[in-house]
Parts: C-alpha cells; sequence; structure tokens
C-alpha cells in the first residue's frame, strides 16, 4: 500500500488503483467527461486535474497511477490538492477549452438536465465573459442506425462511445477520423451500429453528441417519474430503471447490479417501450359468429368458466408463456389444481428440463463467476442473441487474458474468438469419455464451465444432451466445493434461459404432472380433439395452427398470435404494469415494480385469475397480493430471499447422475440456437416499430446475405 496526503487526509492506496480512485477514497470529488471505470484510460478531457505539490504543473488524476506518484525527499507522502486555487484554475482553464466549439443549445438539447458538461460547466464554467470570437466549429450529423441519434456539434472527444464499441461490445464499428479540429467520431461508412449494446454509448456519452433516437424531443427527465424494476426480455433478469409520465413508459435505463448487469442494458430491453403502447389489449373479447366481439368482464369470464366447468379434466390444458410473473403462474396452478387438471407445461419450446434437482436448470456459476472461469465450452447457444450484457461478460473475461472458449454447434458471430468443434452432438458424446482433445483442457482448467443454451435443451433429444452436459460437468471438474462463487463454490454446469418465466415456473412446479401430458403432448392433443380446452397465459410462441379446434382461452397484453387464435381474450397487465416476482437463469428472486397502470379494462394477470376463480365458485385463497407471495413461499422457500445467489450443493454425484435422461442423441441434427431473430422475440418486442426496424436493418440484412 502507498500513503498519500489528500486535501490533507492521509490515506493508504493500492499502488495499481488510478490517482483519480484514490482522491475519490478520500472523500474527494474529480470531474471526468473520458474517464469511466469500466473502459481503458484515454487521457482526452483532462477535466479531472489535480494539483501535486512540487509538480511543475498540474496532473491528469485518470492517466497517473498511485505507483507513479513517489514519496517527497524527506520520505513524508506526496501530497495532492483536488480543492486548491492551482486545481481549479486548471479546470477552469479546460472547461474554458471545451466550450470553444460547443453549441449553446441547452434549452432544446435532449441531455438537457442530465448532462455531464451541463453540470461541469456550472460549477467550472466562467459565466462572466468568454476570450473566443472565432466562428464555432461545424460538424455534420452522422448516421449510426435507427437506435442512436447524434448531434455532433456537441462532441467534446472524449472517445467513450469508441472505447465501448471495441472493447465492451466487441464490435469496432466507432472510430475517429481527422485530427486536431477537423476529428470527428463516426462509424464506418456512416453504417448502423451493428451491435445488440449499442444503446449503451447514449448513457456514456457525458455531453448531447449522442442520444435515444426513439425517446427524442418526447419528454424532460425531471418530468418523469423513476420506477425500479426488472427486465424480462430475456432470461437474465437486468436491473432497469422505467422512467414514466402519467400512465405511458417513456424510456428503460439500466440500474447497476455488479452480480447481473452490471451497468450495461441490451437493446431490445432498452428501446422495447414503444410496444407497451402498440396493439395493445385493453378490453375483453369473445368470439361470436367467427370474429372477436368486445365483451365486459362479467360475460367473458362467465363464459370462460362454463367452458372449464363443464369440460373434463382430462381434457383441460394450460401453457404459461415466457413473460409471467411468478404470481400468476402461481395463480394459474392453484386454478387448474383445483379442477384436477393434470396438462400443465410452461416449456413452450419444449425443453427438456425437469423441476428436480434444481441445478440442471440453473445458471449455478452465476453470471458473475463467468470471469473466475478459466475454460468454456459453448452448448447449442448464441449468447450474442440470447444474453447480449452475459455475452459481454465473457468478452470481458477473455479479454483479461485467461479464458480459452470453444463451441459446439452452429458457428455464430460472436465478440471474442472461439474453437468450433462441431456442430453434431457426438462432439459432446467424444468430451464425455474424454476423447476429445478439449477434454483435456477443461479438466486442466482451474474453474472450467459449460453454458447450454435453449436450442439443445429443447429438442427431442434434449433430455439426452442435458445428460451428456452434466456427465461432462462431473468428469472434467467442474464441480466443485459447495457454496456460492462469492464463498469459494463452484458449479461450471450452467444452462441459459431465454424466457423470464422460466426458473420461476419451474421452481413452481408448472409443469404435467403424473398421467399428463407436456406441451407436445397438449398440442398433439389438441390437434386430435382429445384437448378440448386450453388456457394460454400469455403463451404465444407455440404454433396456434397445431390446437385444432380447441377452445382456447387467451390471458395476456399484446394481440399477437394467441389472441388472434383465441375464443375469448382477457386483457393483462405488462411487466412495467404490475408488481411481479421474477426468477433469473441464475435462481435469483427480483422483484418487478410496477410503474404504470394497465390500459383501459385490462387488470393484473392473478387478479384476472382470482376473479374467474370466484365466477366458478373455486375461490383461490388468497385476497390480495401479500396472501398470493405467502402462498408461494410456502411452495418454493427460496422465493423469500431476494435478490440473493443461491448456494448448491456442491460435488454430490447422486444429484448430477438426475439431470437428463440416458440415450443417445441424435447425431445428425446439428446444435443451434432456437433464436432466429434477436428483435422479435415475445409479443410485446413484436408490437415494437423500433424493434421491427432493427429486425429489418441487422437480422433481414443477414438472412438475405446467407440466401
Amino acid at each position: 500500500m502507498t500513503k498519500l496526503i489528500i486535501d490533507g487526509k492521509e490515506i493508504e492506496a493500492d499502488p495499481t488503483l488510478t490517482l483519480l480512485q484514490a482522491c475519490e477514497l478520500a472523500g474527494a470529488e474529480i470531474p471526468r467527461f473520458c474517464y469511466h471505470e469500466r473502459l481503458s484510460i484515454a487521457g482526452n478531457c483532462r477535466m479531472c486535474l489535480v494539483e501535486w505539490v512540487g509538480s511543475p504543473k498540474p496532473q491528469a488524476s485518470c492517466a497517473l497511477q498511485v505507483r507513479d506518484i513517489p514519496p517527497n525527499r524527506d520520505g513524508t507522502p506526496a501530497k495532492i490538492n483536488t480543492k486548491s486555487p492551482v486545481a481549479r484554475r486548471a479546470r477552469e482553464g479546460v472547461m474554458e477549452f471545451l466550450l470553444i466549439n460547443h453549441p449553446l443549445d441547452c434549452p432544446i438539447c435532449d441531455q438537457g438536465g442530465e448532462c455531464d458538461l451541463q453540470d461541469q460547466a456550472m460549477a467550472y464554467g466562467r459565466a462572466a465573459f468568454t476570450r473566443y470570437r472565432e466562428f464555432k466549429r461545424a460538424v455534420e450529423d452522422k448516421y449510426m442506425g435507427p437506435l442512436v441519434k447524434t448531434s455532433m456539434n456537441r462532441c467534446i472527444h472524449c472517445t467513450r462511445c469508441v472505447r465501448f464499441a471495441t472493447e465492451v461490445a466487441g464490435v469496432p464499428d466507432l472510430g475517429a477520423t481527422g485530427r486536431g479540429e477537423d476529428m470527428e467520431i463516426t462509424t464506418y461508412l456512416q453504417e448502423a451500429i451493428a451491435s445488440e449494446l449499442s444503446g449503451n454509448v447514449i448513457d456514456l456519452c457525458p455531453v448531447g453528441a449522442l442520444l435515444s433516437k426513439p425517446y427524442s424531443f418526447t419528454a424532460r427527465p425531471w418530468e418523469l417519474r423513476k420506477t425500479e424494476s426488472i427486465d424480462v426480455m430475456d432470461g437474465m433478469g437486468c436491473n432497469i430503471r422505467v422512467d414514466s409520465r402519467g400512465r405511458e413508459v417513456m424510456r428503460f435505463l439500466p440500474r447497476i447490479n455488479e452480480a447481473v448487469n452490471e451497468e450495461w442494458l441490451g437493446d431490445k430491453s432498452r428501446f422495447v417501450w414503444d410496444g407497451l403502447k402498440s396493439q395493445r389489449l385493453d378490453q375483453p373479447y369473445v368470439r361470436q359468429n367467427g370474429r372477436l366481439q368486445p365483451a365486459s368482464w362479467s360475460e367473458a369470464l362467465s363464459l370462460a368458466a362454463n367452458k372449464l366447468k363443464s369440460t373434463p379434466s382430462g381434457q383441460i390444458a394450460a401453457i404459461a408463456g415466457d413473460l409471467a410473473a411468478a404470481e400468476e403462474i402461481k395463480a394459474l396452478k392453484d386454478l387448474m389444481h383445483g379442477l384436477s387438471v393434470r396438462n400443465l407445461d410452461c416449456r413452450q419450446d419444449g425443453a427438456k428440463l425437469a423441476p428436480s434437482p434444481r441445478q440442471g436448470y440453473l445458471f449455478n456459476s452465476g453470471f458473475a463467476g463467468v470471469e473466475a472461469a478459466d475454460a468454456l465450452l459453448l452448448i447449442g447457444t448464441n449468447p450474442r442473441w440470447e444474453a447480449p450484457v452475459l455475452n459481454a461478460r465473457i468478452r470481458k473475461t477473455w479479454l483479461n487474458g485467461k479464458l480459452r472458449v470453444a463451441n459446439i454447434g452452429r458457428a455464430y458471430e460472436l465478440t471474442y474468438p472461439y474453437e468450433q468443434l462441431g456442430e453434431s452432438a457426438s462432439v459432446l458424446q467424444q468430451i464425455a469419455a474424454g476423447e476429445h482433445a478439449f477434454s483435456k483442457v477443461l479438466t486442466d482448467a482451474r474453474r472450467p464451465m459449460l453454458i447450454i443454451g435453449q436450442g439443445a435443451c429443447s429438442r427431442s433429444d434434449g433430455a439426452a444432451i442435458l445428460q451428456l452436459a452434466a456427465r461432462i460437468a462431473s468428469r472434467t471438474g467442474m464441480i466443485g466445493p459447495a457454496g456460492t462463487p462469492a464463498e469459494g463454490g463452484w458449479i461450471g454446469f450452467n444452462v441459459l434461459h431465454t424466457a423470464a418465466s422460466r426458473v420461476g415456473a419451474l421452481d413452481l412446479g408448472f409443469l404435467p404432472e403424473t398421467g399428463g401430458r407436456d406441451i407436445s403432448g397438449i398440442l398433439a392433443g389438441a390437434g386430435s380433439g382429445e384437448i378440448g380446452v386450453v388456457y394460454l397465459l400469455g403463451a404465444d410462441e407455440i404454433d396456434m395452427n397445431r390446437l385444432g379446434r380447441a377452445f382456447v382461452i387467451y390471458q395476456g397484453t399484446n394481440g399477437d398470435a394467441g389472441a388472434h387464435r383465441a375464443d375469448i381474450v382477457l386483457p393483462g397487465a405488462a411487466y412495467t404494469e404490475k408488481s411481479g416476482l421474477y426468477v433469473n437463469s441464475e435462481g435469483r428472486v427480483q422483484l418487478a415494480e410496477r410503474a404504470t397502470f394497465p390500459p383501459g379494462d385490462a387488470r393484473e394477470d392473478w387478479a384476472i385469475l382470482r376473479a374467474l376463480s370466484g365466477t366458478m365458485g373455486q375461490r383461490l385463497p388468497y385476497n390480495d397480493i401479500d396472501s398470493l407471495r405467502n402462498a408461494i413461499i410456502a411452495d418454493a422457500p427460496h422465493f423469500a430471499a431476494r435478490d440473493r445467489l443461491p448456494s448448491h450443493a456442491g460435488a454430490d454425484p447422486a444429484i448430477w447422475e438426475k439431470i437428463g435422461v440416458a440415450g443417445n442423441p441424435d447425431t445428425r441434427l446439428p446444435l443451434q440456437s432456437h433464436i432466429r431473430d434477436y428483435y422479435l422475440t415475445n409479443p410485446i418486442a413484436r408490437a415494437s416499430s423500433t424493434m421491427a426496424e432493427c429486425s429489418r436493418l441487422f437480422v433481414g440484412a443477414e438472412r438475405m446475405a446467407a440466401e
């Protein structure tokens, strides 16, 4: 440790820290524009200048490490002043240079009210006069795609966006051209930023040069109500902030959670909010003479209740969708149990995931645990589309120089190099038997891990593939000591989910009971007439043509495939319009708070099911959300521990032998991700015009190139 005296306070700091970090440890506030904790050091803006007593000039604290500051000649610690007249004059001079070419458009700038430059100009700007008499520089705005709007006159060349694109997103589409006054930030040939994380440059930009194109000129930050919530566009459960005005969601922003999403957010999660306003179901509908007609709640519930009561329990089925919260899953399960219905499933894609053991369907190492791994095997997954923020963490680990990645399945364009081992499940068999070269890589690694995607789990031989993966994990040292990674434990067997509701539904046992049908059995039974009534809880990802003549009750948010096929439509609440529990791929229970209210006559989903049970004369035993959550905790006690990574049992061979089913996988069928379009994976995304434009621009271009 190195001793420093900062603003008269003696501290001990790690020599590897920057002087800026050491000053902040001492309680000093250091202004900055180019410096960011998660990006490389650039030293561009010089706003972080401090006085090093004895040095001939002020020092840029972001570009100077503590180890570079020797003690004074008499052996006393070096003195650093952050508030002295020298430091203040230096910062005022830097601010004067920054504002030389910056336009005076704060009243109309979208960044006004949350702009770092505006804030620092209030503290260090010279409002009384300016010594600059020449014309300001003018820079042409650049095209960066449908998500990022540019106003390049405001750019101060901090290069945060360039470093993020290159280092974190792994897509070097942004760069600087020219020198001096002619320097400009642009994309290659002014193409769109081809990254699923491109929206993060908006947060990183300390001025109003990079803005949210969909949000532009719609609201000021002080007009918005800010609600902390959870994203449901994938299985990560990224922490978000919902900004709303009245009953309207205006934007999504990421919240910092080091264990889950750090401070990043995928583009779909960030920009999907316009799908909450489009094609919404805001009143019940009943099909009459082949057409859906508006109905009252009493009419729709009475018809649904009569149909459910008059149908034998063996001919009723229920399917839970990918965006459902734990509350409505529990309510639907209890409602179906009251009718003795055994045909339940939450696995719309047909994934062969069993409810026990729990380690068999979790991302056991935790997302942050990826950074401890030194060997990684990807199985039938494309993390860049299935979990962009997780993919960025994998890239971060690779950049640190200690991760070797291999892939079994279709070769995707990831943001880090990997070894392509093949597309067939036969490679898995070879690694499990120790007959493949990469099995030695896994065995020799200190903390090996694998990630198996839903594309592998949802195949007809998914159970056999899961068992092969579990066998690889147990034989190559992936199953280490018990406990979480933070406690020194390690389990490298990881299942990556793409559905926000999946883990919670598996925890609550929303699965076929003894003698019941799974998703394939339900669809086959509906097609043959053996299943007469199907209850879809936001389930839109199944083939509706296979439902045959079954009577369909659809409860959801948007007019998607399920609503078009339904005989009764019950309008529910979206994830921003209700308070709900979600369990991410790690098994971490998180609470999404309500930011706005559902439109029209739409209601919270658990309340709809509670009202339906009352109409049927089989009232569910909870009248409010608290009693419902108590019932959830009674079924699955771990729901009481929120925002906590579950602790696992460790290397018990009996646990890992129960994962999957013994059998020979189909070696002719290639392993691949089940996501064909990152931007259009659920009803809300498909209702978003922004996501439709991104799909056309990025995914459509790839398909045309492939064809």
